[in-house]
């Protein structure tokens, strides 16, 4: 599997769990804009070959990860919901270092 194809899986993952997750509620339409949007906004991008998607997309993880972490220690009944957002966006940010570990490692090497 391609970096690029790693990303695009775990922004697509990320996506429909905020999806899922926006459902459960009673105003989704606020949970779908603010959470499932942006996933959905940078995979179009990464599809599109925007340069900047990895590093917009590991910016935005740092976020989710936060919002995951925060909602694991305070929402007890939320907490499958957090746990699956922080083990995504741990994937993001390390799908979108990927290419930039490989390419560091290939140039120690020679």
């Amino acid at each position: 599997m391609t970096a690029h194809t790693y990303l695009a899986s775990c922004l697509l993952a990320l996506g429909v769990l905020f999806v899922a997750w926006s459902l459960q509620h009673s105003q989704p339409l606020a949970g779908l804009l603010v959470f499932a949007l942006p996933p959905a906004l940078l995979l179009a991008a990464l599809w599109r070959g925007w340069p900047r998607a990895g590093f917009t997309a590991a910016l935005l993880a740092l976020l989710w990860f936060s919002h995951g972490v925060m909602l694991l220690w305070s929402a007890p009944a939320e907490r499958h919901w957090a746990a699956a957002e922080t083990l995504l966006a741990l994937l993001v940010i390390h799908a979108a270092c990927l290419p930039g570990w490989r390419a560091r490692s290939r140039h120690e090497h020679r």
